[in-house]
C-alpha cells in the first residue's frame, strides 16, 4: 500500500493559484509480514514462525521463493546460524486453505519456493526452526530473524522482520553424593547436595528455595555448611535427630546464574552452570 498526492494549478492574468493537496491510498503489489508465533526461546525447544505474503493488486505473481536467514549474525570473522529449520514441518495456506507444501530448500538460508500468488489472494507459511548451539543464551538477548521475497517482475525485494527473546529464568538441576560409601556403625558420614543452574538468571534469597531430606539412618550431631560457610540450626536448617527430617531455611540457598561463552572461530556457546554447594556431616 502506498499513499499518494495530486494537487491542481490555476493560472490567470499573470496569476497562479494552486488547489488543495488532495491524498490517497494505492493499493497494489505485495505485503510480506512475519511473526514469531513462539513468544521466547531457550537452549532447547524449537521457534514456530508464520510468514504471510499478501497480493493487494490485481496482478497475479507466480513462482515466487521466500526466503529466511534463520537469524543469522556475524562472529568475529564468520557468520553463524542460531537455528536450524525443522525438516517437514512447513504448512502452506493460501486463503486459508492448506495447501501442498512448497519445495525447501536449505543453503545460506532457508527458502521455500514455487509460491504461486493469484490477484487479492493471501499465501502463509507456518513452519518451524529448532534452536542450536550457535544462539545466544545470556540475558536481554534476542534472535532477530529475516525473511524476504523476490517480489516477482518489477516488484523488487521485500523484507521483514520478526524478533523473539531468551527466557529469563532459572533452571536448576540437583545432585546428591555421599562419602564414604561404606561407613560403620557410629562412624560419620557427608552427603553433599549440589545444585546447579543452568538458567540466565540467579536463584535470589526471596525466590524461597529449599532443600529437604530425610537421613535414613538417622544422623546425630550434624554439621551442615552452605557454600564453605557453616549454617546455625534454627536460622539455617531445621532438623530433628527423632525423625531423620532435614530442611533448609527458605531464603537460605541462592545460585548464581549460569555463564555463557562464545567461541570467535565457530559461534559455539558453552554453558558453565552457576553451583551452590550443601554438606551435612554427622555420625551414623
Amino acid at each position: 500500500m502506498a499513499t499518494f498526492y495530486n494537487q491542481a494549478t490555476l493560472s490567470f492574468g499573470g496569476n497562479v493559484v494552486n488547489s488543495n493537496t488532495t491524498e490517497a491510498e494505492l493499493l497494489s503489489g505485495l505485503e510480506l509480514t512475519k511473526t514469531a508465533i513462539t513468544g521466547t526461546y531457550s537452549a532447547t525447544g524449537n521457534v514456530v514462525y508464520a510468514i504471510t505474503l499478501r497480493n493487494m493488486g490485481s496482478t497475479a505473481y507466480s513462482d515466487l521463493t521466500i526466503s529466511d536467514d534463520l537469524g543469522a549474525y556475524t562472529v568475529g570473522a564468520a557468520t553463524v546460524t542460531p537455528l536450524d529449520y525443522v525438516d517437514g514441518s512447513v504448512i502452506y495456506y493460501l486463503n486459508g486453505i492448506q495447501q501442498a507444501a512448497p519445495t525447501v530448500t536449505i543453503g545460506d538460508s532457508l527458502q521455500f519456493g514455487g509460491i504461486d500468488l493469484p490477484a487479492g489472494s493471501t499465501a502463509t507459511l507456518i513452519y518451524q526452526a529448532a534452536v542450536n548451539g550457535a544462539a545466544p543464551l545470556a540475558a536481554g538477548s534476542t534472535i532477530i530473524n529475516t525473511a524476504s521475497t523476490n517480489g516477482g517482475a518489477g516488484i523488487g525485494e521485500l523484507t521483514a522482520t520478526a524478533t523473539v527473546a531468551v527466557r529469563e529464568a532459572a533452571q536448576l538441576t540437583i545432585a546428591k553424593a555421599v562419602c564414604p560409601a561404606v561407613v560403620a556403625d557410629n562412624g560419620q558420614i557427608t552427603y553433599t547436595i549440589i545444585v546447579q543452574n543452568l538458567g540466565n538468571t540467579p536463584i535470589i534469597a526471596t525466590d524461597n528455595v529449599i532443600i529437604s531430606d530425610v537421613f535414613n539412618p538417622v544422623l546425630t550431631d550434624i554439621t551442615v555448611t552452605l557454600d564453605g560457610v557453616e549454617l546455625a540450626e534454627g536460622t539455617g536448617y531445621t532438623y530433628s535427630e527423632t525423625t531423620g527430617i532435614f530442611t533448609t531455611v527458605a531464603g537460605v540457598m541462592t545460585v548464581p546464574a549460569a555463564t555463557h561463552t562464545q567461541d570467535s572461530t565457530t559461534g559455539i556457546i558453552s554453558t558453565t552452570p552457576g553451583v551452590s554447594v550443601l554438606a551435612v556431616t554427622g555420625t551414623v
